[in-house]
């Protein structure tokens, strides 16, 4: 038993409920109640369980070799134990997970510096009150008109306006 219970995870409960949303909160308490309640029961159980006095229930059974059968079949009964096939789906899952994040971390760090560089561009620039047209278009080429191309008024595609 002492083994079975090494290889439980411990369950971080302040961790968890962080990140349970407010219309959850009833069930997520009747979770950690019947947790609770389930690791006080397996808690409670001895390490190994009690033997069996095969020589009371020789003299107490009245019909002769019963109890040399059960004893027989009992020490001859070998129960399974779960194999665990989960646990490494899990990590896998959980590694790619991280590599995914790691990636997002690092492109959200490019975006970050881009738009600091726009930010201080913006930062740096005559107020717009005291911008002339010239100005303007050359801070923001994407307003100029190209009167060239579009030699009629509005002076851009009609798509684009």
């Amino acid at each position: 038993m002492a083994g079975r219970r090494a290889a439980i995870k411990a369950i971080d409960w302040v961790a968890f409920s962080e990140r349970v949303p407010p219309n959850q909160k009833a069930m997520f308490n009747a979770l950690k109640t019947r947790s609770d309640a389930l690791s006080a029961r397996l808690a409670a159980l001895p390490e190994k369980p009690p033997t069996i006095d095969w020589a009371h229930y020789k003299a107490a059974v009245a019909k002769a070799g019963m109890v040399d059968e059960f004893q027989k079949k009992f020490s001859a009964l070998k129960v399974p134990e779960p194999v665990d096939t989960q646990t490494a789906k899990i990590d896998a899952q959980e590694q790619e997970a991280a590599k995914s994040t790691a990636e997002y971390v690092q492109a959200s760090k490019a975006r970050i510096a881009q738009y600091e560089q726009q930010l201080q561009k913006l930062k740096s620039m005559i107020p717009f009150e005291q911008m002339t047209f010239e100005d303007l278009h050359e801070a923001f080429p994407e307003t100029k008109l190209d009167k060239e191309k579009y030699p009629f008024w509005p002076h851009k595609p009609i798509a684009d306006l």
